[in-house]
């Protein structure tokens, strides 16, 4: 295993993970910009009203997204999995 090998791994396992959780976290600073806009104008104050919507959000994220995602993480294994002979040697 040569070091371009360790370095090919590495960066196709950070911009598969980078890509799974970019949606995710796209909404979740989104959603909670609006609702810290729309509690900063009324003056409320309350807890619930950042999380709820967060988790809604993230909710829609996961059921629009979610087949895409799954098929980015296994052929990620997949390639992963295919990859290890070559690594034994």
């Amino acid at each position: 295993m040569t070091d371009a090998t360790v370095l090919a791994i590495m960066r196709e396992a950070m911009t598969t993970t980078l890509s799974l959780a970019l949606p995710l976290l796209a909404v979740a600073m989104v959603v909670g910009l609006i609702v810290s806009l729309f509690q900063a104008v009324t003056q409320i104050t309350e807890m619930s009203l950042t999380f709820v919507p967060k988790l809604l959000g993230m909710a829609a994220v996961l059921l629009l997204m979610g087949p895409w995602m799954l098929h980015k993480l296994l052929s990620f294994t997949e390639w992963i999995f295919a990859l290890l002979p070559q690594l034994a040697r």
